[in-house]
């Protein structure tokens, strides 16, 4: 593989030698970055960069490729720890009932939800579930996201959520990005088992998840604690069940109610609790003495007009804050990681440098991830060029405006 020298960069940001864990509280605060600097990539990683005044000099590179970023700033590619970007059809419909006044779990009494994505998917075939999943990864990918986390859970069925996983694991071949595989068979009780939910979360553990495991389909085990849908003796349940086939757990927690989901996903030392729309100071004391990242999903929140969860006050309890898209067709039809970095800074009243943060180094922790997000040697060199203009600031002030000019992979400029 030729190697890569970006030159003359404006602004190098995101700098960080040996990272070992997420950022806390008032580590959150800050940028660091080099200027007028130089990053040298081989073989799809990063393995050196300084500051012009600096440069070694090229002599023993061959087959070296050049880039003069002068007038450019470059960043490391945002990380989005949280998708359900395989999916058939939308929810449009959905969306026009909600502004006439109906509630989500009312939308879901009437078939609409989950289960109406799961319909849809059932009835579509796995070739056309790849193809829309495949255009969908390449638009996240050229809004400057380098890697991502992507759920089962619409399927409901063992033949679907198979079905699901086998299509992220050919995501997983196609692109070079990092992509986890998550299997959320707990996301909704299907019709078939409606009124028998015990029976079906045994169904999850004595079926699935020997065949997951079998196959080695997912990275990681989720389940949606929710009124009317899974509770915290559940979350309990599936997430030790997932322990025993070493998938690390994560939880859709406090997302419409309060039901205890933080204070299982935090029992049961699960990576992530995502959501945390009601999350409370009991919920931010255990995850204070614990080691699960609470994700933010702004997306979510803005789209179905929910209070924004206490983003302010967990980096008061110093508590290692991640964002991410939760990109799906009924509750966030969008992956833009800019977008949700303005979101949570408006709705959530944190700064854009938390919020930069929080997209980057804290996702990329939040996706069991310790060589993306930043900038070091040895990092994936996942990284995109903007004008010198932008700044972390940017992304959150100019919401809807396109600031990234070429994106690169491993290296190699992206094209789809």
């Amino acid at each position: 593989m030729k190697k890569l020298l970006v030159k003359n960069i404006n602004k190098l940001y995101q700098v960080r030698e040996n990272i070992q864990k997420p950022l806390r509280g008032k580590e959150l605060n800050h940028v660091p970055c080099l200027e007028n600097a130089w990053l040298a990539v081989e073989d799809g990683f990063i393995v050196d960069f300084g500051l012009m005044n600096d440069f070694p000099g090229i002599s023993d590179w061959k087959d070296l490729n050049v880039i003069d970023a002068e007038n450019k700033n470059v960043f490391p590619c945002f990380v989005d720890a949280h998708t359900h970007l395989v999916f058939a059809g939308n929810r449009e419909q959905e969306f026009e009932w909600r502004l006439h006044g109906m509630t989500y779990q009312e939308i879901a009494q009437k078939g609409g939800g989950i289960l109406n994505s799961a319909k849809l998917l059932q009835n579509t075939s796995e070739e056309e579930l790849f193809l829309m999943a495949k255009k969908r990864v390449e638009m996240l990918i050229k809004m400057g996201t380098g890697a991502i986390e992507i759920k089962s859970g619409y399927g409901l069925t063992m033949e679907s959520e198979i079905k699901m996983l086998h299509i992220i694991q050919e995501l997983k071949k196609h692109f070079e990005i990092p992509i986890k595989a998550t299997f959320l068979g707990a996301h909704a009780i299907p019709p078939h088992f409606q009124n028998r939910k015990n029976e079906y979360i045994q169904h999850i553990i004595d079926d699935m998840l020997p065949k997951i495991a079998e196959e080695n389909l997912a990275d990681f085990i989720d389940i949606f604690c929710e009124q009317n849908y899974f509770d915290y003796h559940d979350t309990l349940k599936i997430l030790e069940a997932g322990q025993k086939y070493h998938l690390k757990g994560k939880v859709h927690a406090e997302q419409l109610s309060h039901t205890a989901g933080i204070l299982a996903g935090v029992k049961m030392n699960a990576l992530s609790v995502d959501h945390l729309e009601y999350a409370n100071e009991e919920d931010l004391i255990a995850l204070k003495n614990s080691n699960t990242i609470p994700v933010i999903l702004p997306g979510a929140a803005y789209f179905l007009n929910l209070p924004p969860a206490p983003a302010s006050k967990m980096i008061e309890y110093n508590l290692p804050i991640a964002i991410a898209s939760d990109f799906n067709p009924g509750s966030s039809p969008s992956g833009n990681m800019s977008m949700m970095i303005s979101l949570v800074c408006v709705m959530n009243k944190i700064t854009p440098q938390q919020a930069y943060n929080a997209a980057t180094v804290n996702a990329a922790f939040a996706m069991d991830l310790n060589n993306m997000g930043w900038i070091d040697r040895g990092n994936v060199a996942n990284f995109f060029l903007t004008d010198k203009s932008v700044t972390p600031t940017s992304f959150a002030y100019h919401f809807a405006h396109p600031l990234i000019e070429e994106v690169f992979i491993n290296g190699k400029k992206f094209v789809s």
